[in-house]
């Protein structure tokens, strides 16, 4: 099966469950925050990273148990090893950083918190809370902090159990023009 087949896969089969708030599912949480990064003219790249973020909840039965728990399943972390095959470092750091990202904004933004949903303000504290000014300066040291942040953003915008989007194969492109060579074939 081809990579780009096998990711597809995995939201066809998996992401119409709900995730972190009420009334939106995994599918349009990702598909939301795809296309608020395709509006804001991002790269296939950054457009990708939005898209699966949150992959690592999809790919982890544990990871609704672990949340009920309080505790970090760390989907972060389970993204960036399901993706490495395939893609490189301009996909792989925002989507490695997005959680840090909101602990790096909540810490350097005032305003920020603010838009924080209820989901993410509860899985924050699971996740270490906000930056600490030392963790904010050796957040923004590391390379693709800034695409992290922008994800980030949109990821907090993407929760709107109304909002239209186009579907996920309207994206299948961005995805495609993103996978490293070797992958696509």
């Amino acid at each position: 099966m081809k990579a780009i087949d096998r990711i597809m896969e995995n939201f066809s089969e998996r992401a119409l469950t709900r995730f972190d708030e009420k009334n939106v599912t995994q599918l349009a949480h990702a598909l939301q925050c795809a296309h608020q990064a395709e509006q804001a003219g991002a790269s296939p790249a950054l457009i990708t990273a939005c898209l699966l973020h949150d992959i690592g909840h999809l790919i982890n039965p544990d990871a609704r148990a672990a949340i009920d728990r309080g505790e970090d399943a760390e989907h972060e972390i389970r993204a960036l090893r399901y993706l490495e095959p395939w893609f490189d470092d301009d996909v792989l750091q925002p989507v490695r950083w997005h959680v840090d990202a909101k602990r790096y904004l909540t810490a350097t933004d005032p305003d920020y918190f603010a838009t924080l949903s209820e989901g993410s303000v509860r899985s924050l504290e699971v996740q270490g809370g906000p930056f600490t000014p030392d963790e904010a300066t050796a957040f923004e040291a590391i390379p693709y902090h800034a695409d992290a942040v922008k994800l980030r953003r949109w990821d907090e915008g993407a929760k709107s159990p109304t909002a239209e989007t186009p579907p996920i194969d309207h994206f299948r492109r961005y995805v495609e023009a993103a996978l490293k060579p070797e992958a696509r074939v």
